[in-house]
């Protein structure tokens, strides 16, 4: 069975949503923090995928997900490389994100694992935004999002703002590592405008991948929006299906697709 090790320490606080959503999607999940990795209780070469969820890690006392960041390079940045050498896949969200870009785990094409090319800043409106965006998938090489088009799910951050200079703009599009853009409902571009895109993220961007397609990270949670009734308009869509005859799905796939797609690509 695909192994998946749900990252977690001080601070994280979707270890459970995370297992959840990957268990679901045929997968067995561990919640294991990261003290036990770096006392060698637990190996990161034992697991197939790894997840850095949302949170706050360390209370973000010295920015959003430096300090657990620091921690993991210190002690595991060797293990971490040997993981990605082995084709192994690596998803974050939100804080799991932003660890993951103090990291430098977005490679380009002329770069190398842990050189940051990319930046996670405040808010444009300078508050913590918590409510649901629509994303449109941009990308044709990243593992987790095959069939997906545009989704609907929450976000919840201050610090959401993806940023990079103009020449790693022009490297990431030409390499087809702009993922996830936030868009309306038909999926249309935001534009920059608030509330469709609720951070001022350039050029909408919501989630990037490396140059292989296999490390992938992103703001918005589609771990808390796997099910129909996460949705906010939940009982609405209810009621109009009901009228129909027809009945609601379960899930939101769109969502749940990033996780089995991960799943999948092992199998």
């Amino acid at each position: 069975m695909v192994r998946v090790l749900i990252m977690s320490g001080y601070g994280i606080n979707c270890e459970k949503e995370s297992a959840h959503a990957f268990n679901i999607a045929g997968a067995d999940s561990e919640i294991v923090h990261i003290n036990d990795l770096i006392s060698k209780k637990k190996k990161l070469a034992d697991y197939d995928i790894i997840m850095f969820p949302g949170g706050f890690s360390y209370g973000d006392d010295t920015g959003s997900g430096n300090a657990f960041a620091n921690k993991l390079r210190n002690h595991l940045w060797d293990d971490l490389l040997e993981f990605i050498k082995s084709e192994k896949l690596i998803l974050g969200v939100c804080n799991g994100f932003q660890i993951m870009t103090h990291l430098g785990l977005f490679s380009l094409p002329s770069t190398d694992y842990g050189q940051r090319v990319h930046s996670i800043r405040w808010n444009n409106q300078n508050r913590y935004e918590c409510r649901w965006v629509h994303l449109k998938n941009n990308n044709s090489k990243c593992v987790f999002t095959k069939g997906v088009d545009v989704t609907h799910l929450p976000v919840a951050h201050g610090e959401g703002r993806f940023f990079c200079d103009e020449k790693v703009l022009e490297e990431l599009e030409k390499n087809n590592q702009i993922v996830f853009t936030y868009c309306d409902e038909k999926g249309n571009p935001a534009n920059g405008v608030f509330p469709i895109n609720p951070n001022g993220a350039m050029r909408d961007i919501a989630g990037i991948c490396d140059s292989t397609g296999r490390i992938m990270g992103m703001m918005p949670h589609p771990e808390r929006a796997i099910y129909s009734v996460n949705e906010p308009e939940f009982h609405l869509k209810k009621e109009i299906s009901k009228r129909k005859n027809n009945n609601i799905d379960e899930f939101i796939e769109t969502n749940f697709n990033i996780f089995k797609n991960a799943v999948n690509y092992f199998k």
